[in-house]
């Protein structure tokens, strides 16, 4: 008999050692990993984003350390999926709410120190100087040399990056059949101005120096003598406009200067909470954000009840067994749920037209003699793009409410009918709470897709008609997601990428709020009891 106290014999898992061509496979991967992520530091390194790099060597090293070492080996499945994870989760979240804390958008998309560099590469002619005409040469290297000539004849012979005189130059031009145009300058050909526009590009980056000055091409035909228009000031940390002599101080992500005039070019940086704060406070922007906000809230409740009311509807009528061809109704009922949303909006667009489209000219105005603004009325706008959702959301509806009704017992419905509860009863006290224990989930799931339903609102009405006063790009039908896409990329006055990635942050929020409140219904995070 065998005793149950006796202790467990050991066994020894015999493992095969690693082969010297999977070494050598490996080393040569990590090799070229570690080459790429050289390369990509040297990168990050010359555009100084110290953060990206210390996340990259790490990385790169965390990598290193787990296939090179058995001992955390486990990690070796675990590594690809924390990658991805990071960075297409955690990273595009950490990095929007970065975003919603500075005032990056246009006009303030490069860093302080790119900014600078902007305005001290700017040139400015000077006026107080001569202006040349200009000859142009070219060699076999397409390399070009000029033959300058001021107003007073006095010329200079332009060759890389230096200006002399003819006197002085060792290329000399040559008149080869003595016309009095010169053929050649040295071992350079004459070209002519329609021969140089392929080069244009080239030619308008070429400067000279002559005498301290630059001199650069200011036409085809003409050079001039340019000087730097903007000098950066470290000690005041400011920009002085050489031409003006005004200078302009580096504030809150612009250079402005003492009577509040603004250079075109500003610079990343942190605000704080000033995108947050323009949003409730601030009634250019929070009138028409909190009017979004309740329409956005509106349209996603409203959805979730006319969906789920003709979706219930259809599925009741259809559960019935009296009901003949119930097979085929679901079929054509289920067809808006099949079709493509994006085409199925556009169709719906064309209908809902007030010039050409059936529903008005077919429809309204031969039976009540007028059409409807659909998409210039605010009131029409909401109803049409609440009609597009309804025509797209009850198949799926019918879709969860058929499968419900058919887990509900029968037993339940000929107890009830035994004791005479009529069917208005049957469903009021059976059908819809049994229904609706199972369906919260799904409802709120609902609720939440529709709170960021992009494609209804921008392929029907594109978030129009616009809310008059409103100083960011604002639709009586935009919801909360197409408010922040057209103000990061519609905005007539450019993107302001760090107002949406609040409003975003916003989104995230309430989303992850819904998204728990789910969680509790569907019991998602609750352990399954274990039985003996």
């Amino acid at each position: 008999m065998n005793n149950p106290l006796r202790p467990l014999k050991r066994y020894k898992i015999k493992t095969r050692g690693t082969s010297a061509f999977t070494m050598m496979l490996k080393i040569f991967i990590l090799g070229l990993l570690n080459a790429m992520a050289f390369w990509a530091a040297l990168v990050l390194l010359k555009d100084q984003q110290y953060g990206m790099l210390t996340a990259l060597v790490i990385g790169i090293l965390a990598i290193d350390y787990i296939y090179l070492f058995n001992h955390v080996y486990s990690w070796r499945f675990l590594l690809p999926g924390t990658i991805f994870l990071v960075l297409m989760v955690i990273y595009p979240i950490v990095f929007t709410i970065y975003v919603s804390f500075t005032n990056y958008g246009t006009g303030h998309l490069l860093s302080k120190t790119m900014a600078i560099e902007q305005y001290t590469n700017r040139y400015m002619l000077r006026k107080d100087l001569p202006v040349y005409s200009a000859e142009i040469f070219k060699d076999e290297s397409d390399n070009f040399a000029f033959l300058l000539t001021d107003s007073a004849g006095r010329q200079l012979v332009a060759v890389d990056g230096k200006a002399v005189s003819l006197e002085e130059a060792s290329l000399q031009p040559i008149d080869v059949d003595v016309d009095g145009v010169f053929d050649q300058l040295g071992d350079y050909e004459r070209q002519s101005t329609l021969s140089i526009f392929p080069y244009l590009n080239q030619l308008q980056e070429l400067s000279f120096e002559h005498k301290d000055l630059e001199l650069k091409m200011r036409s085809p035909q003409e050079f001039g003598y340019y000087t730097r228009r903007y000098q950066y000031d470290r000690a005041r940390d400011g920009i002085m406009d050489l031409e003006t002599e005004t200078t302009y101080y580096a504030k809150n992500g612009n250079f402005i200067s003492k009577d509040g005039d603004l250079l075109d070019i500003g610079f990343k940086t942190t605000v704080g909470w000033r995108n947050f704060k323009n949003l409730f406070t601030d009634r250019r922007y929070s009138q028409p954000f909190i009017k979004v906000f309740i329409w956005t809230i509106m349209f996603a409740l409203l959805s979730v009840v006319e969906t789920f009311a003709l979706g219930l509807l259809l599925a009741v009528l259809l559960n019935d067994p009296k009901v003949k061809f119930r097979g085929l109704y679901r079929s054509l009922l289920i067809i808006p749920y099949a079709m493509p949303a994006v085409i199925t909006c556009l169709i719906w667009r064309g209908l809902f037209s007030t010039e050409t489209g059936i529903i008005n000219s077919a429809f309204l105005l031969p039976l009540i003699g007028k059409t409807i603004p659909w998409f210039q009325d605010p009131f029409w706008a909401k109803v049409a793009v609440l009609i597009v959702n309804l025509w797209l959301g009850f198949p799926y509806m019918m879709l969860i409410c058929t499968g419900a009704l058919q887990s509900i017992p029968g037993e339940l419905y000929e107890a009830a009918m035994v004791d005479g509860a009529s069917g208005w009863r049957r469903f009021k006290t059976i059908t819809f709470p049994l229904l609706l224990s199972q369906l919260t989930p799904l409802l709120i799931s609902s609720f939440a897709f529709n709170f960021n339903n992009l494609n209804v609102i921008y392929l029907v009405t594109k978030g129009r008609p616009a809310i008059a006063g409103a100083i960011t790009p604002t639709g009586a039908t935009d919801i909360l997601i197409s408010y922040t896409y057209r103000m990061a990329f519609e905005s007539g006055s450019g993107g302001d990428y760090g107002l949406a990635a609040a409003v975003s942050l916003i989104i995230f929020l309430i989303v992850s709020g819904i998204t728990l409140i789910n969680f509790k219904y569907s019991h998602a995070f609750e352990e399954v009891p274990q039985y003996d």
